[in-house]
Protein backbone atom coordinates (compact mmCIF):
# COMPACT_ATOMS: atom_id res chain seq x y z
CA UNK A 1 0.00 0.00 0.00
CA UNK A 2 2.84 2.04 0.66
CA UNK A 3 4.15 1.51 -2.49
CA UNK A 4 1.24 2.77 -3.93
CA UNK A 5 0.93 5.75 -2.60
CA UNK A 6 5.02 6.58 -3.43
CA UNK A 7 4.05 6.31 -6.95
CA UNK A 8 1.27 8.16 -6.64
CA UNK A 9 3.44 10.99 -4.86
CA UNK A 10 6.11 10.84 -7.74
CA UNK A 11 3.52 10.76 -10.61
CA UNK A 12 1.75 14.20 -9.24
CA UNK A 13 5.48 15.97 -8.69
CA UNK A 14 6.21 14.80 -11.96
CA UNK A 15 3.29 16.52 -13.71
CA UNK A 16 3.59 20.20 -11.24
CA UNK A 17 6.90 20.35 -11.72
CA UNK A 18 6.27 19.42 -15.87
CA UNK A 19 4.06 21.90 -16.39
CA UNK A 20 5.79 24.93 -14.24
CA UNK A 21 8.82 23.91 -16.57
CA UNK A 22 6.51 24.40 -19.62
CA UNK A 23 5.28 27.06 -18.70
CA UNK A 24 8.34 29.23 -17.36
CA UNK A 25 9.76 32.30 -19.61
CA UNK A 26 12.50 32.53 -21.64
CA UNK A 27 14.87 35.70 -22.09
CA UNK A 28 16.96 36.76 -24.53
CA UNK A 29 20.28 39.51 -24.56
CA UNK A 30 22.62 40.62 -26.05
CA UNK A 31 26.24 41.16 -24.25
CA UNK A 32 28.48 44.20 -24.61
CA UNK A 33 30.42 41.72 -26.76
CA UNK A 34 27.41 41.10 -28.99
CA UNK A 35 26.76 37.62 -27.89
CA UNK A 36 23.10 36.99 -27.79
CA UNK A 37 22.08 35.14 -24.32
CA UNK A 38 19.39 33.06 -23.42
CA UNK A 39 18.04 32.49 -19.88
CA UNK A 40 14.84 32.03 -17.43
CA UNK A 41 16.14 34.59 -15.36
CA UNK A 42 15.90 38.53 -16.33
CA UNK A 43 19.48 39.72 -16.76
CA UNK A 44 18.57 43.65 -16.08
CA UNK A 45 20.23 43.94 -19.27
CA UNK A 46 19.61 47.27 -21.45
CA UNK A 47 18.25 44.60 -24.80
CA UNK A 48 16.60 42.07 -22.73
CA UNK A 49 13.57 40.76 -24.21
CA UNK A 50 11.02 38.49 -23.40
CA UNK A 51 10.19 35.41 -25.47
CA UNK A 52 6.92 34.51 -26.66
CA UNK A 53 6.75 31.34 -26.73
CA UNK A 54 3.97 28.74 -26.93
CA UNK A 55 3.78 24.97 -27.55
CA UNK A 56 1.16 22.39 -27.79
CA UNK A 57 0.90 18.81 -26.94
CA UNK A 58 2.38 16.17 -29.52
CA UNK A 59 -0.77 14.20 -30.63
CA UNK A 60 0.37 11.08 -30.38
CA UNK A 61 -2.35 9.96 -32.92
CA UNK A 62 -1.48 12.03 -35.57
CA UNK A 63 2.22 10.83 -34.75
CA UNK A 64 1.78 7.15 -35.05
CA UNK A 65 -0.20 7.63 -38.28
CA UNK A 66 3.01 9.61 -39.84
CA UNK A 67 5.69 7.05 -38.45
CA UNK A 68 3.07 4.03 -39.92
CA UNK A 69 2.55 6.20 -42.93
CA UNK A 70 6.85 6.71 -43.38
CA UNK A 71 7.87 3.34 -42.33
CA UNK A 72 5.31 2.03 -45.36
CA UNK A 73 6.57 4.34 -48.31
CA UNK A 74 10.56 2.59 -46.94
CA UNK A 75 8.53 -0.77 -47.18
CA UNK A 76 7.09 -0.01 -50.87
CA UNK A 77 10.49 1.63 -52.11
CA UNK A 78 12.53 -1.20 -51.17
CA UNK A 79 10.02 -3.51 -52.55
CA UNK A 80 10.24 -1.31 -55.86
CA UNK A 81 14.08 -1.24 -55.78
CA UNK A 82 13.90 -5.55 -55.11
CA UNK A 83 11.49 -5.34 -58.34
CA UNK A 84 13.98 -3.57 -60.06
CA UNK A 85 16.92 -5.45 -59.27
CA UNK A 86 15.66 -8.81 -60.36
CA UNK A 87 14.37 -7.25 -63.44
CA UNK A 88 17.94 -5.94 -63.85
CA UNK A 89 19.52 -9.75 -63.25
CA UNK A 90 17.07 -11.19 -65.10
CA UNK A 91 18.06 -8.78 -68.29
CA UNK A 92 21.38 -9.54 -67.53
CA UNK A 93 21.05 -13.29 -67.78
CA UNK A 94 19.08 -12.89 -70.73
CA UNK A 95 22.19 -11.12 -72.14
CA UNK A 96 24.61 -13.29 -71.33
CA UNK A 97 22.49 -15.81 -72.81
CA UNK A 98 22.12 -14.50 -75.96
CA UNK A 99 25.91 -13.74 -76.18
CA UNK A 100 26.96 -17.44 -75.55
CA UNK A 101 24.02 -18.49 -78.20
CA UNK A 102 25.46 -15.83 -80.51
CA UNK A 103 29.21 -17.32 -79.89
CA UNK A 104 27.92 -20.72 -80.44
CA UNK A 105 26.39 -19.57 -83.64
CA UNK A 106 29.49 -18.02 -84.84
CA UNK A 107 31.52 -21.05 -84.29
CA UNK A 108 29.36 -23.51 -85.75
CA UNK A 109 28.80 -21.32 -88.72
CA UNK A 110 32.51 -21.41 -89.28
CA UNK A 111 32.33 -24.92 -89.22
CA UNK A 112 29.89 -25.36 -91.80
CA UNK A 113 32.25 -23.06 -93.80
CA UNK A 114 35.10 -25.10 -93.37
CA UNK A 115 32.71 -28.39 -94.26
CA UNK A 116 31.53 -26.61 -97.60
CA UNK A 117 35.33 -25.39 -98.44
CA UNK A 118 37.74 -27.87 -97.62
CA UNK A 119 38.69 -30.71 -99.83
CA UNK A 120 40.02 -33.34 -97.43
CA UNK A 121 38.60 -33.28 -93.67
CA UNK A 122 40.00 -35.60 -91.16
CA UNK A 123 39.24 -36.18 -86.99
CA UNK A 124 41.56 -37.55 -85.14
CA UNK A 125 40.78 -41.27 -83.09
CA UNK A 126 41.23 -42.46 -79.11
CA UNK A 127 45.30 -43.14 -80.36
CA UNK A 128 45.61 -39.49 -81.75
CA UNK A 129 46.00 -40.31 -85.78
CA UNK A 130 44.42 -38.52 -88.45
CA UNK A 131 41.27 -40.69 -89.90
CA UNK A 132 40.11 -38.92 -92.92
CA UNK A 133 36.37 -38.53 -93.33
CA UNK A 134 34.80 -39.80 -96.61
CA UNK A 135 31.61 -38.26 -98.70
CA UNK A 136 29.44 -39.65 -96.92
CA UNK A 137 30.55 -38.40 -93.32
CA UNK A 138 31.13 -34.70 -94.46
CA UNK A 139 27.76 -34.27 -95.68
CA UNK A 140 26.50 -35.91 -92.34
CA UNK A 141 28.33 -33.65 -90.38
CA UNK A 142 27.26 -30.74 -92.85
CA UNK A 143 23.76 -31.75 -92.36
CA UNK A 144 23.94 -31.39 -88.65
CA UNK A 145 25.67 -28.34 -88.35
CA UNK A 146 22.86 -26.83 -90.80
CA UNK A 147 19.93 -28.51 -88.55
CA UNK A 148 21.78 -26.51 -85.48
CA UNK A 149 22.09 -23.13 -87.08
CA UNK A 150 18.33 -23.31 -88.75
CA UNK A 151 17.04 -24.00 -85.05
CA UNK A 152 19.23 -22.05 -82.66
CA UNK A 153 20.45 -18.79 -85.27
CA UNK A 154 18.40 -16.47 -86.04
CA UNK A 155 20.62 -14.31 -88.17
Amino acid sequence: MNGIRLLLGFAVLALTMGSAAMASEIYKWTDENGNVHYGDRPSGSATEQRMALSYHRTDTGALQKRVESFADSVAAREERRAAADEEENAAEAAAAEAAANAKKCDSYRAQLQTLIQSRRLYRQDENGERVYLDEKDIQESRARVEEFISENCTS
